[in-house]
């Protein structure tokens, strides 16, 4: 019987389709595993080969945990709101509601296709409102939630009125940004709109006027993880900070509680370093500069308090509340000038900027020390959002002051000697203070606390912990997102809708594009005006939805809750989640937050909401990029341009797989396949250029590896590959190109080993006339000890997740078995379960004809053996003084006399001893035997 791949995978197919073979419940006596991918949004360009690389990763992963007795979670879903389904919508003259659903189906088809073990009763849809419902839910829980520190977790907004009642301000412990103080009394009194205003200053969820990414093209606000070296991740467009009235997430809350947690999950380090960079936790003071003439101070916040004395200009965020107030009227033209080119950069390409610049404001600050006038200036290079936006400039310890000093031609004063500190950087907190009054002669650590002592002491600053990571915006001027379940009064207060009218659905909207500042929504009056007042234009962010799902996936159909008490209890967490690196950041850290706040609510039973993670790497594709040179009508390598008109040059890309061979400077035929293949790869270009390529009979091409797109013209469809190979032979070999966490190339000459390998496999259950033919026999030992080599192997791989090794095992048991002639059911029968993970479909079909009835996935995991391992014999290489000079069988129970005397017995160590005695011999149990002579004759 010959393999069919195909016609063997869409029956197997099928059949788990109608036996709904991955269906799980949470009314299981079993252990629990929880195996995520971290679900895509459904772009309308579908897969390519790169996006299932971590699905297959995560699918071997679940199949093998369900083979060794887990009740296994294996659920894929689709983040479908959001900017990238919306722009596709926008592009392509479709609503996004119908091109979504229609790139879901894509999707799923797609993924079916490879023969994934998804329970697809649990699908969950961002989009659908039964589950935005309770994503609207949770933005409630969150705005009537506030932070008490004492408490270290998330209390309701009644117990912070009750509070303030009772003692003011100072009678709670709270993560707020309100600026003041109050009593008990003068809360009591009051109005209504001012507790508000209040109130809002607390919630976990509030609303107020920030300074955010504005980009026009998109017509919406977007995140900091969503701008890219000054323009928007998605389309490349401009982005510039602008003031608007944003609901924003306080994330700043659970700061602490964010990097405690990862020191109890299974990250990779990089991305937990990235994960505390991003918080950027930092130790410092809050400290008051006099401004010069006026009555208002200047608070800057340092981590350096011990440099005071080197401090020689100050420095504003050209966001700052006084910038306005500080600029004099010499100064007007110039500091307006430099504020209009910073408003189109955004804080992330601020950061980055390696040149300096500003501007002089005119005014000065005082020392709080020495008197001495410093002027103020500003400076793109300090953010308002960090800290208090202003900073002291201590040229002589910060690289970055000192060379805005040196720009502006300002004093750099020395105040930390580390002559005694070789290799010390500028910004090492180490050295001897000078030049620093009362600091002199002590080391920086000691001076650092001195000089937080003196300032407390003087009550001209406090000791303060600050976070780079600040709160969310959580406001999308779009139409494709969850509508915010929030009605605002006469006066302009947010009030919450009742969770009886839950979801708030998304209205019917023809003109969806974006403009103007404000989202689509605004259009609609009619759904805007309420009874009981006006509803927000705006959307959730796209993150709203991908914040939670996973906890959806444990009872994705409950219409009472988030999902039920018992299934939380069963699943209880994420074991093992999967994802793009991409999502180090912005996903991990929201979803880590909402999570917190859920358990904070006792609906979750744990504080993290991932154990595991592991980042996969990229599939890559070929860029060959290339220039036509026109008069010879030759492709050259975009090396070789130089000595060449530009006007003689067109540059054309051509996928490397078009040519008969490729790679640096080297030449490559244009095969008449591969030109029409170009023409059908290349409708857009003009026809001069197919008759130029077609005419010219050689080009240099300099091939390139780089990430898959449309734009490179260097997608790989992974139906076209599984057409041609199959689903399994698709799956392995995706495994079989490198470590799953590694980026690599794809190539599909390699596929041919791989499928070469599934059709030995196949062929060891079929005799030379193709029929099915395993025996009763007894297996050998050596066929034992070939199969539980491999079940070690490969179950040790699995669990360190090297899915490339096991592909390579499966290859050496293969032949080695082949060359045994194995056809003993007791040594097949396993390697059907061994190989199921990784070629469900191939296994689904030799299970069944071996005589099951029952599906392979339900088969127990192949039980290790480890005394089939151990061998009878053992062969020893002897040597004399590092040499080999004879072979040495002994039984593998040999002890190390035994051996030495066995090799001292032999003819050939005999001859080098020369009747002397050795002087020692170096014995290593199952591995080699060195006899240490006396060779003076040598």
């Amino acid at each position: 019987m010959e393999y069919a791949p195909r016609e063997i995978e869409l029956k197997w197919q099928a059949w788990w389709r109608e036996q709904r073979v991955y269906a799980v419940t949470h009314q299981s006596d079993k252990p629990k595993y929880y195996v995520l991918d971290m679900f895509p949004y459904p772009s309308g360009a579908g897969l390519h080969v790169g996006h299932p690389l971590g699905y297959i990763a995560s699918d071997i992963l679940s199949r093998y945990k369900r083979l060794n007795g887990f009740n296994v979670l294996h659920p894929m879903g689709f983040d479908a709101f959001g900017l990238p389904a919306e722009q596709y919508a926008i592009e392509n003259g479709i609503h996004p509601a119908v091109s979504t659903a229609e790139n879901i189906q894509g999707y799923k088809k797609q993924l079916d296709n490879l023969g994934f073990c998804y329970d697809w009763s649990r699908e969950v849809q961002t989009c659908d409102p039964k589950y935005y419902r309770w994503t609207q839910w949770i933005f409630l829980q969150m705005f009537n939630h506030w932070y008490d520190r004492a408490a270290d977790r998330a209390r309701p907004v009644e117990a912070l009125v009750s509070a303030f009642a009772q003692g003011g301000s100072e009678a709670v412990q709270a993560v707020h940004s309100f600026e003041g103080q109050f009593t008990a009394s003068e809360w009591q009194g009051m109005s209504e709109a001012a507790q508000y205003d209040v109130l809002m200053n607390y919630r976990l969820m509030y609303r107020k006027v920030g300074y955010v990414n504005w980009c026009d093209a998109l017509g919406t606000v977007l995140a900091n993880d969503e701008v890219v070296n000054g323009v928007s991740e998605r389309g490349g467009f401009p982005v510039e900070i602008r003031p608007m009235l944003q609901w924003s997430m306080r994330i700043s809350a659970y700061v602490d509680r964010l990097l405690q947690g990862l020191e109890h999950v299974d990250f990779p380090d990089a991305l937990k370093q990235m994960q505390r960079n991003w918080i950027g936790r930092s130790e410092g003071a809050q400290l008051f500069f006099q401004l010069e003439g006026r009555t208002e101070q200047l608070e800057i916040y340092t981590t350096r308090p011990d440099t005071i004395f080197g401090a020689t200009f100050m420095v504003l965020a050209p966001e700052h509340d006084l910038v306005e107030l500080l600029v004099t009227p010499e100064q007007r033209t110039e500091i307006d000038q430099y504020l209009k080119g910073v408003k189109s950069r955004t804080e992330r390409e601020r950061q980055i900027e390696k040149a300096v610049s500003g501007a002089f404001t005119g005014a000065y600050a005082l020392h709080p020390f020495t008197g001495n006038r410093i002027p103020v200036y500003i400076a793109e290079y300090v953010l308002k959002g960090y800290g208090s936006g202003a900073i002291m400039g201590v040229p002589s310890d910060d690289e970055r002051d000192q060379r805005f000093a040196e720009k502006f031609n300002l004093p750099i004063v020395q105040i930390v000697d580390k002559s005694m500190y070789p290799g010390a950087g500028i910004e090492d907190k180490v050295g001897v203070l000078i030049n620093s009054d009362f600091l002199n002669g002590l080391e920086a650590p000691e001076a650092i606390q001195a000089m937080l002592n003196r300032i407390e002491n003087l009550g001209i600053g406090r000791r303060k912990v600050q976070y780079k990571l600040r709160d969310a915006n959580y406001s999308r001027q779009r139409y494709w997102g969850e509508p915010f379940p929030i009605v605002y009064d006469a006066q302009g207060m947010a009030h919450a809708l009742p969770e009886s009218e839950l979801p708030l659905e998304l209205p019917e909207i023809s003109d969806f594009k974006p403009g103007g500042g404000k989202g689509p929504l605004a259009k609609l009056t009619d759904w805007l005006r309420t009874p009981n007042g006006i509803r927000d234009a705006d959307t959730m962010p796209g993150f709203a939805g991908s914040s939670w799902y996973f906890v959806r996936y444990m009872d994705p159909h409950n219409d009472h809750a988030l999902a039920s008490p018992e299934a939380i209890r069963y699943w209880q967490d994420v074991d093992f989640y999967i994802g793009g690196a991409e999502h180090a950041v912005g996903h991990l850290l929201y979803s880590r937050m909402w999570h917190k706040f859920l358990f904070d609510l006792d609906i979750v039973p744990t504080e993290e909401p991932f154990k595991k993670l592991v980042n996969q790497g990229m599939i890559q594709g070929n860029i060959a990029n290339a220039m036509l040179h026109i008069p010879t009508k030759t492709f050259i390598s975009a090396e070789l341009v130089d000595g060449y008109p530009a006007q003689e040059l067109a540059e054309i890309l051509v996928h490397a797989d078009f040519v008969t061979e490729y790679g640096d400077l080297k030449n490559a035929n244009l095969t008449e396949q591969g030109i029409q293949q170009f023409k059908s790869w290349r409708p857009d270009y003009h026809e001069s250029a197919f008759r130029l390529a077609e005419n010219s009979d050689k080009f240099y091409l300099r091939s390139e590896i780089g990430k898959m797109s449309k734009s490179k013209y260097n997608v790989v469809n992974p139906d076209d590959i599984v057409a041609q190979y199959g689903a399994d032979c698709f799956r392995m070999y995706e495994m079989f190109l490198g470590p799953v966490e590694m980026s690599k190339p794809w190539d599909t000459k390699g596929i041919s080993g791989v499928t070469g390998f599934l059709r030995k496999f196949w062929g060891m259950y079929f005799n030379d006339n193709g029929v099915f033919d395993i025996t009763d026999e007894e297996p050998t030992k050596d066929e034992l000890r070939v199969l539980h080599t491999c079940i070690k192997k490969v179950t040790d791989d699995i669990e360190r997740f090297s899915m490339n090794t096991c592909v390579s095992h499966f290859m050496i048991a293969t032949n080695e078995l082949r060359r045994l002639r194995c056809r003993k059911r007791a040594i097949l029968q396993q390697f059907i379960v061994l190989i199921a993970p990784f070629a469900p479909h191939l296994a689904e079909e030799l299970w069944h004809l071996t005589g099951h009835n029952t599906t392979v996935c339900d088969a127990l995991w192949p039980a290790l053996n480890e005394e089939l391992l151990k061998e009878d014999q053992i062969n020893y290489p002897v040597s004399i003084n590092g040499k080999l000079r004879a072979t040495l069988e002994l039984p593998a129970a040999a002890t190390e006399s035994e051996a030495i005397a066995a090799a001292l017995a032999l003819a050939p160590v005999q001859k080098w001893l020369e009747g002397k005695p050795p002087k020692k011999v170096i014995f290593v149990k199952g591995r080699m035997i060195n006899v240490v002579a006396d060779l003076t004759g040598e």
